[in-house]
């Protein structure tokens, strides 16, 4: 690969990241962040559209021509998606054969219980709500879910954009459950969280309304 290649291959690659963190974005909107002009961005986005990795669709603006956003589709996940995750979902399956529901919800349940002591450790040692979000989003970020959060005037916002169990939690949604009663665990007495968004559910990322008691 030589030099054009490689900056090419590089500059694909962010356009994919900063798609999947912020949802749909304007050739311009890229161009900024990528310090690139439009008309290259613009060049990578047709090759994208092409590949069947990027679709877009033109929002009516106030005044003026309509805004054209870019999206990622379902082929581009395979560039976010764990490799094991066929893997992972054959063992469900045969958890599932071999132990019945109740060997597969003991499985969760350890996997549940073995994660919370995790969390718990690193984010039981704040005190406020901020702190424990911002403790939350870095051990998230260490299992790829590329977490962030935001506050707003009357509540807190949880986003994970990627979520590398996807595979098993759509074979069994109780891996999700579970994860909401560990966050709910993490800041019980503090916040009440709801699960807002959700990508099992055709969301482009998983959104947690985190409201203070």
């Amino acid at each position: 690969m030589n030099k054009i290649e490689k900056n090419s291959h590089k500059s694909t690659a962010k356009i994919f990241q900063l798609l999947k963190e912020n949802g749909e974005m304007s050739a311009k909107q890229l161009s900024e962040r990528l310090a690139m002009t439009t008309m290259g961005v613009r060049q990578h986005l047709q090759l994208l559209e092409e590949s069947g990795e990027l679709t877009f669709f033109d929002k009516k603006a106030p005044r003026g021509r309509p805004t054209r956003l870019w999206k990622l589709t379902e082929k581009a996940n395979h560039h976010f998606e764990d490799g094991h995750e066929e893997l992972t979902v054959q063992l469900l399956i045969s958890v599932k054969e071999v132990f019945g529901e109740a060997g597969l919800e003991k499985l969760i349940s350890k996997r549940e219980e073995t994660t919370l002591a995790l969390y718990q450790k690193e984010v039981l040692a704040f005190d406020s709500i901020s702190e424990r979000l911002q403790a939350l989003v870095k051990l998230r970020n260490q299992e790829g879910y590329m977490a962030s959060f935001e506050v707003q005037q009357d509540c807190y916002w949880l986003y994970e954009n990627h979520c590398p169990i996807c595979a098993a939690a759509t074979t069994c949604l109780n891996f999700c459950r579970s994860e909401l009663q560990i966050f709910s665990l993490l800041f019980e007495g503090l916040a009440v969280i709801t699960r807002e968004e959700h990508i099992v559910e055709g969301a482009r990322r998983c959104a947690y309304k985190v409201i203070a008691n």
